[in-house]
């Protein structure tokens, strides 16, 4: 092979490349994509109570546990939902967004119930290995409780839809 063979056969190479390869803007899909952003499915609305039950679940000071994405994922799996993994927020409204049955709401927060009864586990371990920290601990088990008291309120408070109900006829 000669100097020039391969010369030929960069150009042809390149321009293959800049031609076939390299995608605009527009085409090249995964740049600067963000998995949180843009979904159509994020924007449908949800029932009432899934605002006041994201802002109190996903924050650790008000529930006293913190649930990771891959904790919401397994609570999803373990009620034969599949939702992506995204913000925490966005993954519990995908959870609760076409909740009708009150049976879903039950086995949804009956999962949730076993995640956080496994952190109160981890707690009281933790507060008997380290007495000084029990006072912390125990604050965290209370509000802990006092989540899973709000779960049963709103399984209580719910009023399922029927899929023939017809809103306009009152």
């Amino acid at each position: 092979m000669n100097h020039h063979d391969i010369d030929d056969l960069k150009k042809e190479f390149d321009k293959f490349v800049k031609d076939k390869c390299s995608l605009n803007q527009e085409d090249n899909i995964y740049e600067n994509q963000n998995p949180d952003a843009g979904d159509k499915e994020d924007e449908e609305p949800v029932p009432q109570f899934v605002d006041a039950l994201t802002s109190k679940l996903l924050a650790p000071s008000l529930s006293g546990i913190y649930l990771s994405r891959l904790d919401i994922k397994r609570v999803a799996e373990a009620i034969d939902e599949s939702i992506p993994i995204k913000e925490r927020t966005k993954m519990v409204r995908s959870l609760f967004r076409h909740t009708t049955k009150k049976k879903y709401l039950e086995d949804a927060f009956e999962e949730v119930n076993k995640h956080i009864n496994g952190r109160i586990l981890i707690y009281q371990e933790l507060s008997a290995s380290f007495p000084s920290s029990k006072p912390i601990f125990d604050e965290q088990i209370t509000k802990a409780n006092k989540t899973m008291k709000m779960f049963e309120q709103i399984i209580n408070d719910y009023e399922e839809i029927e899929p023939t109900d017809d809103p306009m006829f009152v």
